[in-house]
């Protein structure tokens, strides 16, 4: 159409019922719009017909940058907004290149279920031992059930409230804290945790743990218990209480491992609570009670006999405090000897906690006394009738 001697070029078109006209002085822009209004017609989205020319070249522009994102325009939108709305004032550009700093590194987001899962496979193929892989499931897989979400989430006063929950004595909340931090370490190297950051268990504080005060027997004490004890408790009675052997390690004991000869018991790194092998001397008192016996096998053939022990001992009147055999050792042994290095390597313990603990509880009369204690006549025709239902012992008239 002509106006005023000018060409103009008109689009017609209806909307809602009504019928619409719009006018350009260029062809290509009548063309331009014509196609976008039946773009818009075919999709059902006339409404769009109702934008400025700048409004919609900026609504183009922006569905080819998420369309080329692969990211639907509306869903852009909203991540911009609320992360506009955590931002403030600050610059989203400044905050996601400070949070690439801190989270770049990470690999993927892990769960603690999984990562507790991949560390109990790393230690397994790595050697450690049975007893050492035992305790990280142990406690490690309940802290899992109480965290079932991201490691990456999981905070330190969220391991303080867990911690606190257990209601276990210090000493042992500390070593379950030892775990946690050996998981946050294992998913710091995986990168399931950002770098540069302290781990979230290395901001807690292990508990005091009073002064130990490690209970004993008196000489005079054991030796009525092992004068009394059968024959199938002597492995299990003079091996704890003149080697100081571990009752873990000791129900993993082969008699293969005890070299009367030597004067040698051999702890396998496998079967050792640290993990290290050791050898601990045969004393010539312990040397008597072995050299009837008939060594084959496993030296505790049931973990039963832990129990006749201590309904023994019940029986004759005497109270067993929890690791009173191996605390026995101990104390006599570096009383014999004065050196809580020596007694530490037999021990397989460190030498700090042996001087700790365990120095100058007993004189070195009373350790003579106790690695004196040997067989009496007629010790290996004992017997007892043990219950094991109610776990006692009745002794013979």
């Amino acid at each position: 159409m002509d106006s005023g001697g000018r060409q103009r070029f008109t689009i017609a078109y209806y909307r809602e019922g009504k019928r619409l006209r719009q006018v350009f002085s260029s062809l290509d822009d009548a063309k331009k719009e014509a196609l976008l209004v039946a773009q818009r017609i075919q999709s059902g989205m006339q409404h769009m017909t109702d934008l400025k020319p700048h409004d919609r070249e900026a609504y183009l522009t922006a569905r080819k940058m998420t369309d080329e994102a692969g990211m639907p325009l509306v869903a852009v939108v909203e991540d911009y907004l609320r992360a506009r709305k955590i931002a403030g004032s600050e610059s989203l550009a400044a905050m996601a290149s400070e949070y690439s700093k801190h989270f770049g590194n990470l690999t993927r987001r892990a769960t603690v279920p999984e990562v507790v899962a991949q560390l109990i496979a790393s230690k397994t193929q790595d050697g450690s031992s049975t007893r050492h892989i035992a305790q990280i499931r142990s406690v490690l897989n309940r802290f899992a059930a109480a965290h079932p979400g991201e490691i990456l989430d999981v905070t330190s006063s969220d391991i303080d409230a867990w911690l606190r929950s257990l209601n276990v004595a210090p000493s042992s909340r500390n070593s379950m804290l030892i775990y946690v931090n050996l998981l946050f370490s294992y998913a710091l190297e995986q990168n399931y945790l950002p770098a540069g950051k302290p781990i979230a268990p290395s901001q807690l504080r292990k508990v005091k743990v009073a002064d130990s005060e490690n209970e004993i027997f008196q000489p005079d004490e054991f030796r009525r218990i092992i004068h009394a004890a059968p024959i199938h408790l002597i492995p299990l009675l003079s091996i704890s209480a003149f080697a100081g052997i571990r009752a873990a390690e000791l129900v993993r004991l082969d008699w293969s491992a005890v070299n009367l000869e030597r004067g040698l018991i051999e702890i396998r790194a496998g079967q050792a609570k640290t993990a290290s092998r050791r050898l601990v001397p045969i004393t010539e008192n312990l040397a008597a009670w072995l050299q009837p016996l008939s060594r084959k096998g496993r030296v505790i053939a049931s973990g039963e006999f832990i129990k006749e022990a201590t309904a023994l001992a019940r029986a004759l009147g005497i109270e067993w405090p929890r690791n009173v055999l191996r605390h026995s050792f101990i104390t006599y042994r570096i009383a014999k000897v004065k050196s809580a290095d020596q007694v530490a390597l037999e021990a397989g313990n460190s030498p700090s906690i042996i001087f700790r603990d365990y120095r100058e509880l007993a004189t070195e009369e009373q350790a003579d006394e106790w690695f004196g204690i040997l067989p009496k006549d007629g010790q290996w025709e004992n017997t007892i009738q043990y219950d094991r239902r109610t776990r006692t012992v009745t002794l013979p008239q």
